[in-house]
C-alpha cells in the first residue's frame, strides 16, 4: 500500500508526539530527583512486529537497548498472552541497558481486540538495593548478584492494576521505597497514556494506513542512513583510548575500536579492548551496541530519526568475555561511566574520515551517589547526582559548557538536592583554564562542592579522566585532568574517581570534572576569541599566556 506525503507526515508527527507525551507524563509524575529533575529516562513507540518506529528525545543508552528488551519480553510473554493495561517490567543487565537501576516497562496498545503496537518507558531508579546506596558501587563488587534486585521479565501490571505481591517484593529490597514506587507508577502513567494515544492514532487513520506509514518510515530511515554511510570513504579507522581504572590501585581499561566502512554499511569492533574486569563497570553488549549506533548516527546526521530502519546498516562487534561484551554474571552497576568513552573512541576513529565532524574528547561527567540516614526523618536517603562539564572543540566552534554529553539529562539543581537530602552545596562553578587549548577551545570542567549534614554517609564515586585527560584532535590540546577531593579547604585528601568513602558530618567532597579537548592548533586561535574568554572567565591571564602566547597588555 502506498501512502501520500501529507498522510505520512501526519502519522509520523503523531508517533513523535506520543513518545514526547509519554516523556512529559513520566517527568511530571515522577518522585525521584533522577527522573523528575535529571530527566534520566526514555520513551519509545514500537509497531506490532516489535520494531522501534519512533522515540522521545532522551537517552541513547536506553533507546538503543529498547529493541532487544521488547524482543525478550515477547519471548517470555507472547502477544497472545497480553491484555489491555498489562505492563512487563525488567531490569536485567544483559537483557536491558546494562545495569539494574534502569527499569524498562513494556505495554501493548490495543485497538479493540488487536495489538497494534507497544509503548516502552525506561527510568533510572535511584536505588535497587545492593552493596551501596544508589546501586552503582564499582570497586569491590565482583559479580551481578551483589548489585541489588535483578528482575527478569515479570508482569508487574495486569489489566491496569499493579500486582501487589510483586510490588511488595520490589519495594522490600530498596533503600528508598517511596521514590521507587513513585517512579514505577510514573512509568505506568506514561505507558498508559502512550498506549491510549497510539490506539487513537490507529483508530483515526486506519490500521492499514498507519502500518503502511511504519514501513515507509523505516525504509526511508534505512535508505538515508545508507546514503550517509556511503558518503564516508571506505576503509578501516582505528583509535585507542582508556578508562583510568576500575577502582583504587587497578590498571587502566583499554578502549580500542576498529571502524570498518564498506559501501553503505559500517562495522564497529571493540574486540581489541581489555577483558571484562572484576568490578561493576563492564559494558554489556546491549549498552555497547546502543552507544555505537548513536555515535555512528551522530557522525552521519545527528537529526536523523533513530529507529529500526536506521539501525540496519550498523553492526557492533565485541568478542565475548571482553569489557564491551562480558559474560554473565559480570557486574556492571557503574557502566554509565563508559558511555562517553564509547563515543569518544568512535569519534577518534571517524574523525580520520570526517574531520569536519570530529571533536575533541568530552569532559567526563560526574555521577556520584551519597547515602545514609536523614536526621530529620530517620529514613534512608540517597543523593543521586548528575554533573556535566564541557563539549570538545569542533571544526568551527568552541565546546559548550555545562551540557550533558551523549545523553539528554540535566544538571540537577542545587535547590532540589538541598531540599530533599541532608546536604549543602558550597560551590557550583565552571573552572577557568580547564578546557583544552586549540583553534577552537574545549569546554571547561565543572566544580561542585557538597557538604554532608547527616551524621554519616557512604559516597560512591563514578567518574573518570583523573589519570588520562580528554584528548584534543588535529593539534588541539587535551583538557585538564579531573579531581575528586575530600575536604579541599582543610585536610585535603585526593580520592579516586570510583572510590567508596565513608563520610562524617561536615565533610565536603569537591567534584572537579576534567576539561574537554581542543580542536586544531592553538596558535591559530582568533585573538578576539581569547579576549572574549578572558572577559567571560573561561581563561585567566596566566592561562592565556601559557596556552596561547597571548598578553592583553600587548594587544589592547
Amino acid at each position: 500500500m502506498t501512502i501520500d506525503p501529507i498522510t505520512l507526515t501526519v502519522v509520523w508527527n503523531g508517533l513523535l508526539s506520543i513518545a514526547e507525551e509519554m516523556g512529559s507524563t513520566l517527568r511530571r509524575t515522577a518522585f525521584s530527583e533522577a527522573v523528575r529533575e535529571g530527566e534520566d529516562f526514555s520513551t519509545g513507540v514500537f509497531d506490532a512486529q516489535a520494531r522501534l518506529v519512533a522515540q522521545g528525545n532522551f537517552t541513547p543508552g536506553h533507546l538503543g537497548s529498547m529493541p532487544y528488551v521488547v524482543k525478550t519480553v515477547l519471548e517470555y510473554f507472547p502477544a497472545k498472552t497480553l491484555q489491555p493495561g498489562d505492563g512487563i517490567l525488567l531490569n536485567d543487565s544483559f537483557l536491558g541497558s546494562g545495569h539494574f537501576p534502569d527499569c524498562f516497562l513494556v505495554s501493548p496498545s490495543f485497538l479493540k481486540d488487536r495489538i497494534v503496537g507497544y509503548v516502552v518507558t525506561t527510568a533510572h531508579h535511584i536505588d535497587v538495593g545492593g552493596a551501596a546506596p544508589g546501586s552503582q558501587r564499582v570497586h569491590g563488587v565482583t559479580e551481578a548478584f551483589q548489585e541489588g534486585l535483578r528482575i527478569l521479565p515479570v508482569k508487574l501490571i495486569r489489566g491496569g492494576a499493579f500486582d501487589q505481591d510483586l510490588l511488595r517484593m520490589i519495594l522490600g529490597n530498596v533503600r528508598v521505597p517511596e521514590k521507587v514506587e513513585g517512579d514505577l507508577r510514573a512509568q505506568a502513567n506514561a505507558t498508559r497514556a502512550g498506549a491510549a494515544r497510539l490506539s487513537t492514532l490507529f483508530d483515526e487513520q486506519g490500521v492499514d494506513i498507519v502500518e503502511a506509514a511504519h514501513e515507509a518510515i523505516l525504509d526511508r530511515s534505512e535508505q538515508r542512513m545508507r546514503e550517509l554511510i556511503g558518503d564516508i570513504p571506505d576503509g578501516r579507522y582505528s583509535f585507542e583510548d582508556q578508562l583510568d581504572d576500575y577502582g583504587p590501585d587497578t590498571p587502566p581499561i583499554i578502549v580500542a575500536v576498529d571502524v570498518t566502512v564498506a559501501g553503505d554499511e559500517v562495522e564497529v569492533d571493540f574486540s581489541r579492548s581489555s577483558d571484562q574486569v572484576p568490578a561493576a563497570l563492564n559494558s554489556y553488549i546491549n549498552y555497547t551496541r546502543a552507544y555505537t549506533m548513536f555515535a555512528v548516527k551522530v557522525f552521519c546526521d545527528a537529526l536523523l530519526p533513530q529507529n529500526h530502519g536506521g539501525m540496519r546498516p550498523i553492526h557492533t562487534v565485541a568478542r565475548e568475555g571482553s569489557f564491551f561484551n562480558p559474560k554473565f554474571p559480570a557486574s556492571s552497576g557503574g557502566r554509565a561511566a563508559v558511555q562517553i568513552r564509547i563515543f569518544d573512541a568512535i569519534n577518534g576513529a571517524l574523525s580520520q574520515a570526517l574531520p569536519h565532524r570530529g571533536m575533541g574528547a568530552f569532559s567526563h561527567w560526574s555521577n556520584p551517589n551519597i547515602g545514609g540516614t536523614d536526621p530529620e526523618t530517620g529514613k534512608p536517603f540517597v543523593m543521586y547526582d548528575l554533573g556535566f562539564g564541557g563539549y570538545g572543540g569542533r571544526a568551527d566552534k568552541d565546546g559548550a559548557e555545562g551540557l550533558a554529553p551523549v545523553m539528554n539529562c540535566r544538571n540537577i539543581p542545587v535547590e532540589v538536592h538541598e531540599t530533599n537530602t541532608p546536604v549543602r552545596i558550597h560551590r557550583l562553578e565552571l573552572m577557568a583554564d580547564s578546557g583544552g587549548a586549540g583553534k577552537y577551545r574545549g569546554g571547561t570542567g565543572l566544580r561542585k562542592d557538597v557538604e554532608l549534614l547527616a551524621e554519616s554517609a557512604v559516597m560512591t564515586g563514578l567518574g573518570d579522566r583523573h589519570l588520562n585527560p580528554p584528548f584534543g584532535i588535529f593539534g588541539g590540546k587535551p583538557g585538564a585532568l579531573a579531581h575528586t577531593i575530600l575536604n579541599p579547604d582543610g585536610n585535603a585528601q585526593e580520592l579516586g574517581s570510583k572510590e567508596v568513602v565513608s563520610l562524617k558530618k561536615g565533610d565536603i567532597v569537591s567534584f572537579q570534572l576534567s576539561g574537554a579537548g581542543g580542536y586544531g592548533d592553538a596558535a591559530e586561535r582568533d585573538p578576539a576569541k581569547i579576549k572574549a574568554d578572558l572577559a567571560d572567565g573561561y581563561v585567566t591571564p596566566d592561562g592565556a599566556r601559557k596556552h596561547y602566547g597571548y598578553s592583553s597588555q600587548e594587544t589592547d
